[in-house]
């Protein structure tokens, strides 16, 4: 096992790189109830689907980061990417929901485009096209991209929680706690935020005491603590999981087989004619290959994976991890994977090679057969780890040339677009528009540059074209 993943090169040990795995498991672990969710709506009547969904996405994400364990031999894991899932049910499920149309058939149409944007994925990894996308991309905007990303994980943990929460007024604010205090809700209420908070202190404790698997203690002690203060206990119901794989079977794998399906994927009634189809498809090409790069790049700085370059190691095979999985994914019947940014929780966790990701694949795969095991950690207990990592990421940004607003300015955009937009392909995009107009307009334009302006261009179709 040493010699396969190169772990003792690597600084590791095989408990490190266990614990890491579980780490990255119970941050990520959310996906399992919330991408069926998501796909669906959260519309009623629609329980086949969500069955067939429940299914695929543990599927694809198993076979996903166990390419990633076994070819790329690297610590990221893959799922259905969040944003994309909630773009697919806008895009093919509530045109039917709205309409009283086929649901089934409109998820079916949806499966068609996934494939075949997972299939232009593949081709440009084999052909090294994206592995040359990504690094033709500005020092600026590579070292910015982590410190976004880091934003973001750290945005979506006081999300989660409500440490942050919706205003009407100021579209965010802190968690009410004078509120929650002289209500009819009682302290118990806000217990998750006052919790991730009190875990979030808790890991950097642990980690200024130099205490190994700082992470995964944080995440236990918190879950002990919720189950304590809420006085409530684990559920375990797996009554649903025979009809599941009866949906799995029914609706879901066949989907992408059937004419149909081809047909209504580029039909009005379904997606809106052709010229949709195709937007559509270059818009999942698009947000799936940045969000990609923009994890690659940002869990290889935090783990100290890039080359001489400042590139990722062994990109061009985690560019093929990754569209495999996502062809994967539309042939079994869910949505876009793409490498999570959970990741990061388990490399700060000490994760360093495939052995991680190995143990990631297990367990995703055992929730195929026992769903509560992914939900046996609350939101609370896995918030901090989120938090924690976005302090770690955010590091990243010390190493932009703030003197020069060429750099600066696509740098900061990037940086504050991926939280605030929800979408690290957006914030590289926005920041890409950014460089290009800066070094246009400033006669610093260069062959080189080329490409970015390309990516650029690309990204203000996505924004005409298509609301996401």
């Amino acid at each position: 096992m040493d010699k396969f993943f190169k772990i003792s090169q690597h600084g590791s040990t095989v408990r490190t790189e266990i614990i890491a795995g579980l780490t990255t498991f119970f941050a990520m672990a959310y996906i399992v109830f919330v991408n069926p969710n998501q796909v669906t709506g959260f519309t009623e009547g629609l329980g086949e689907i969500w069955n067939a969904v429940y299914v695929a996405s543990i599927l694809a994400a198993t076979i996903g980061t166990l390419l990633m364990a076994l070819y790329a031999r690297k610590p990221f894991a893959q799922a259905c990417g969040m944003g994309l899932n909630s773009f697919f049910f806008v895009s093919f499920i509530l045109p039917q929901v709205i309409t009283g149309g086929d649901c089934v058939q409109g998820y079916q149409a949806g499966l068609v485009i996934i494939l075949i944007s997972g299939i232009i994925f593949m081709v440009l990894s084999l052909t090294g096209a994206r592995q040359y996308i990504a690094k033709a991309m500005p020092e600026c905007l590579k070292k910015a991209i982590p410190a976004g990303i880091g934003l973001f994980i750290a945005f979506i943990g006081f999300q989660n929680v409500g440490i942050i929460q919706d205003n009407p007024y100021t579209l965010t604010q802190f968690v009410d706690i004078h509120g929650a205090i002289n209500g009819d809700a009682g302290l118990i209420s806000v217990a998750p935020a006052l919790l991730a908070l009190l875990g979030f202190a808790l890991i950097v404790i642990l980690q200024k005491l130099n205490v190994k698997g700082n992470v995964l203690i944080g995440i236990i002690v918190t879950t002990v603590l919720y189950y304590i203060f809420t006085g409530t206990a684990p559920s375990f119901d797996v009554t649903q999981i025979g009809q599941s794989f009866k949906d799995f079977a029914a609706v879901g794998v066949s989907g992408v087989f059937k004419a149909s399906s081809w047909a209504h994927a580029f039909s009005p009634e379904f997606v809106g004619g052709v010229f949709s189809a195709i937007m559509y498809i270059i818009t999942f090409c698009l947000v799936d290959m940045f969000d990609t790069i923009g994890t690659l790049y940002g869990t290889a700085a935090q783990a100290d994976m890039l080359d001489e370059n400042g590139d990722p190691e062994d990109l061009d095979k985690c560019m093929a991890c990754d569209s495999v999985a996502t062809v994967a994914g539309a042939v079994l019947g869910t949505s876009t994977c793409t490498t999570f940014v959970e990741s990061a929780s388990g490399i700060a966790a000490g994760g360093r090679t495939g052995l991680t990701s190995l143990v990631v694949s297990i367990c995703f795969f055992i929730c195929l057969f026992l769903s509560p095991l992914a939900s046996i950690v609350p939101g609370c207990a896995t918030a901090p780890a989120l938090i924690y990592v976005g302090v770690l990421m955010l590091g990243n940004f010390k190493q932009v040339d703030m003197s020069d607003m060429r750099f600066a300015a696509p740098a900061f955009l990037t940086l504050i677009m991926m939280p605030l937009t929800y979408s690290i392909a957006n914030g590289i995009g926005i920041g890409s528009i950014a460089y290009t107009v800066i070094t246009l307009c400033t006669g610093k334009f260069e062959k080189k540059d080329i490409m970015v302006a390309v990516i650029g261009l690309l990204f203000c179709l996505k924004f005409i074209f298509i609301t996401m």
